[in-house]
């Protein structure tokens, strides 16, 4: 295996870009395909065994491809998936994520922490796991969003209607003092603004995207595949849906912090 093939990494569809984007800060060197499933998203509405026949797929096209390591862009993938992929190429590093509760437990203790991720996120037994860990030292209360990765696939990133959404989402939090936001799908950094304006006071944000990177690196590192390249690497981006619209939505995220 050649040390510049592709680092491999796929969402249900945009949410992605949020993952990739750190990689590409942390391994600029790197080649990279990026998927997105979005003739398919949001996962997070579809059954258990949807989503693995989807997710085990999508890793067989990419690994098909060439890719040296597979990154698992998308929570609800991983949560449902990443133990039969792992079994499946055990011979390439694969890389899932999961929401941020470490950080932000260590961040404040005896805190309050919203976790934002899709219902599949929340019910999967590696979430229940993660509240198992860190349940005892901090206050943690699930919040399952049904609609808000549709939104960030549909290019609604800020405005009067995510804002009513996550106006309603909130509510019931009103006269809770919130500590921290997990963000526990990997769509949701893109509103992080719109997430942020719903709290007259300041509330940290958490999410994936810089331990996915900084476990990539380590994975590459330990397996003796980092780039050999010394200038910047090559940007696929490929999608099960309308290629323009995707890569239009995709160039934006990718480029708004890069």
């Amino acid at each position: 295996m050649s040390n510049n093939q592709p680092i491999a990494v796929f969402d249900s569809g945009v949410g992605g870009i949020s993952i990739l984007r750190e990689l590409i800060k942390h391994m600029p060197n790197e080649n990279y395909i990026y998927y997105g499933d979005s003739a398919n998203a949001p996962y997070g509405s579809k059954s258990h065994d949807e989503i693995k026949y989807a997710t085990l797929k999508n890793a067989a096209m990419l690994i098909n491809m060439g890719a040296k390591a597979l990154v698992v862009a998308c929570n609800t993938a991983t949560s449902v998936a990443i133990d039969d992929i792992r079994r499946l190429y055990s011979d390439i590093p694969v890389i899932g994520v999961e929401p941020a509760l470490k950080p932000a437990v260590q961040f404040k203790p005896n805190s309050t922490i919203l976790v934002m991720a899709t219902p599949t996120t929340l019910s999967e037994s590696k979430f229940s796991s993660l509240m198992s860990r860190y349940g005892e030292t901090s206050k943690i209360i699930p919040l399952p969003c049904r609609r808000l990765a549709k939104m960030v696939e549909d290019g609604i990133l800020e405005g009067d209607i995510i804002d009513e959404y996550l106006g309603e989402l909130f509510k019931p939090y009103k006269d809770v003092h919130i500590d921290s936001i997990v963000l526990g799908c990997t769509h949701y950094p893109f509103v992080k603004k719109s997430i942020l304006k719903m709290f007259d006071y300041k509330v940290e944000l958490f999410d994936g995207a810089y331990g996915t990177a900084k476990e990539t690196k380590r994975r590459l590192y330990e397996k003796n595949l980092q780039s050999e390249q010394t200038e910047n690497g090559s940007i696929d981006i490929m999608t099960s849906a309308d290629i323009n619209k995707f890569s239009e939505l995709a160039h934006k995220l990718l480029n708004a912090d890069i």
